[in-house]
């Protein structure tokens, strides 16, 4: 009698066992699903989207055609950094003009609430500047959908509102290069008009940019310079190199 009572309850126990792996086994493949949020990289296709915006509906990123476009991401409205970004943005648009930039802002929040927002923030004087206009959509993401397909849901940091992401995108609608800052330190705005200021000249001339580069500095070469042993003076003017790994090209190269 006691044998199989013992092997019944030996039954039970490994039965109890089993389960509760399996629950915390499939929890865990629930949660890791939960936070894999995969962060589109460098040289991928921009992942589309169609949302409502202040704008109207946009088509990201094919409604700017053969243009760089830069997508922006905001935790919430009516924060005082987000705030700060925003109207920079908006008095740098001249900037991006000349670039042939198209900003695109993601705010988690309501299409009703970023249009408050954006009524609010054309009225502010920030730096003794006189208001501006904010010409650039804001993107409803209310449901967070663009922001975890971005990959803009750090869930240690919030589960529900995005960090600060960055994405610039080519003609091509290539991402060229992608920044993160945490929710409480603003962006610089100047890194951005020189990131692609910098990312144009770079596939335009086939040349590289240095450390700390700006618009305007020496630029480095991929590969030595082939010297022409007749105007070797000339292009002794053009072109230097501190070491035999290391070209510059000098001149203007805005």
């Amino acid at each position: 009698m006691k044998k199989p009572l013992l092997l019944l309850v030996m039954v039970v126990f490994f039965f109890l066992q089993g389960f509760s792996q399996a629950g915390t086994t499939a929890n865990k493949v629930k949660s890791d699903e939960d936070r894999n949020f995969r962060i589109p990289l460098i040289g991928e296709l921009a992942p589309s989207f169609t949302a409502e915006s202040t704008n109207g509906t946009i088509n990201f990123p094919s409604d700017y055609g053969h243009k760089w476009k830069i997508l922006l991401s905001h935790p919430q409205d009516f924060t005082p950094v987000c705030s700060t970004e925003v109207l920079e943005l908006a008095n740098l648009q001249p900037e991006f003009d000349k670039l042939g930039v198209q900003l695109v802002v993601v705010s988690v929040g309501a299409l009703s609430a970023h249009v408050q927002w954006k009524k609010a923030l054309e009225m502010v004087k920030l730096k003794d500047r006189e208001p501006v206009k904010i010409k650039f959509p804001l993107v409803d993401d209310e449901n967070i959908v663009i922001s975890k397909e971005y990959g803009m849901i750090h869930p240690e940091t919030n589960s529900t509102k995005s960090v600060r992401g960055v994405f610039i995108v080519d003609p091509n609608d290539i991402i060229q290069a992608i920044y993160f800052y945490p929710m409480n330190v603003g962006r610089s705005t100047d890194e951005l008009v020189r990131m692609v200021t910098a990312l144009q000249i770079a596939n335009r001339d086939k040349v590289l940019t240095p450390v700390n580069w700006k618009a305007g500095n020496d630029v480095l070469l991929p590969h030595p310079p082939k010297i022409d042993q007749n105007a070797q003076t000339a292009q002794a003017d053009e072109y230097y190199n501190p070491i035999w790994f290391m070209w510059f090209k000098k001149g203007n190269h805005e």
